[in-house]
């Protein structure tokens, strides 16, 4: 008679590793976070987070509102030779301001430097800042398209321009001109509005996972099977894949189980597992976290991003009044900000230029209200929320 086996496994514990926002000195640049890749973190939260991806194009869009005005409207028609215009360098720094609390901007002057003559966007999560001179400032930045698998900087493979600078511009005439929000701690890099979140973001994900996997594993275990054979190994695995492959996945569900063996001793045992409640925990986690997300973006009603919450009164009247106050709170502090730095760098072309953004209120009646905002409505206490590195250009980094 063959030997019994049994099988026991030791399971490792899963522990999440946190991607580290911390800024790290690498002699050459500074690292933004453990692994320089903190900006593609936040990134691919972005991408994957459902919730956190509605909230971050919510905001932007109501950023960029109707698009930028000016008291001539010619000033706006043309930022560069690849015949981008001032809303389309607009539309791209308001996602990225507010996705890594900063943008870039390359800025190439004229031949005679008498002039800017072209600014280009520059994704922000390519950057890296070189560390800081004698003076405190930050005299360049190098840019790198795939910073992972970075050692060192090479001429190959990471480019550098120097920080924005008209009193340089004779011998460094393509400059990057860089915007960011004080942050206690940060010398070099912004954090995000919303970095408190991070890791409920995350969670956000896993939750997505836990119930796609569920669906395409048949749901949580609902049946025990257990067979008689003390077969081989082989034996065992053609039982289990014959198993998954009729019976797993949500295409298999409600499907007719059959079984053909030669004796009813040998008949496998199948029991039922109690279910745990582990549904409702995660509608409960899942209500928690859309809470958190949307706390951290400051959005007061989750009706602002079209989710109905059960129960929930108030209807229209409560939606109006939660976009009236996300607008004055959130949507128009970062407006003012971005049109404080383009002003400055449109002035250097247009010197009595005034930039505004186009918006729309809509009131309890149903009526709405054309305005624009423009920079100068910002209060002080807004200017001293933006980091500076040179006191004779406002807002540059």
């Amino acid at each position: 008679m063959a030997a019994k086996k049994q099988h026991f496994a030791s399971i490792q514990r899963f522990e999440k590793t946190w991607p580290s926002y911390k800024e790290k000195n690498n002699a050459e640049i500074i690292k933004s976070g453990d692994d320089n890749l903190f900006p593609q973190h936040l990134i691919e939260l972005y991408n994957k987070s459902s919730i956190h991806g509605a909230a971050v194009n919510a905001i932007t869009e109501g950023v960029i509102g109707g698009g930028l005005t000016a008291n001539e409207e010619a000033f706006l028609e043309r930022a560069n030779k690849k015949g981008e215009t001032w809303n389309d360098i607009f539309a791209k720094v308001s996602l990225d301001f507010y996705l890594h609390g900063s943008y870039a901007l390359e800025i190439i002057w004229s031949l005679d430097r008498s002039r800017i003559a072209e600014v280009y966007h520059i994704d922000f999560s390519l950057i890296r800042a070189r560390e800081k001179n004698h003076r405190g400032q930050i005299p360049g930045y190098y840019l790198c398209n795939d910073w992972k698998p970075f050692t060192k900087v090479t001429e190959d493979a990471v480019w550098y321009l120097p920080s924005f600078d008209d009193s340089t511009k004779q011998d460094e005439p393509n400059q990057i001109y860089v915007v960011h929000n004080y942050r206690p701690g940060q010398q070099y890099y912004p954090l995000p509005v919303y970095n408190g979140a991070l890791k409920v973001i995350d969670l956000d994900t896993e939750i997505d996972n836990f119930h796609v996997n569920n669906i395409k594993n048949g749901l949580a275990p609902s049946l025990a099977i257990t067979t008689f054979m003390n077969g081989a190994d082989d034996d065992i695995q053609a039982v289990e894949n014959m198993l998954r492959g009729n019976y797993g996945g949500s295409g298999n569900a409600g499907s007719l189980m059959y079984m053909d063996v030669d004796s009813p001793e040998n008949a496998p045992k199948i029991e039922p597992i109690p279910q745990n409640g582990a549904d409702g925990y995660y509608t409960t986690i899942n209500d928690l976290t859309v809470q958190k997300i949307l706390t951290a973006h400051r959005i007061t009603s989750p009706m602002l991003l079209g989710i109905k919450t059960e129960g929930q009164l108030g209807g229209r009247s409560e939606m109006i009044d939660a976009m009236q106050l996300f607008q004055h709170n959130v949507i128009e502090p970062l407006q003012q900000d971005v049109l404080k730095c383009l002003e400055y760098i449109l002035s250097y072309n247009y010197p009595d230029i005034v930039l505004g953004v186009e918006t729309k209120t809509l009131f309890q009646d149903g009526t709405t209200e054309e305005e624009v905002v423009t920079s100068v409505e910002a209060t002080d206490a807004e200017d001293a929320a933006i980091q500076t590195d040179d006191t004779t250009a406002p807002l540059l980094a």
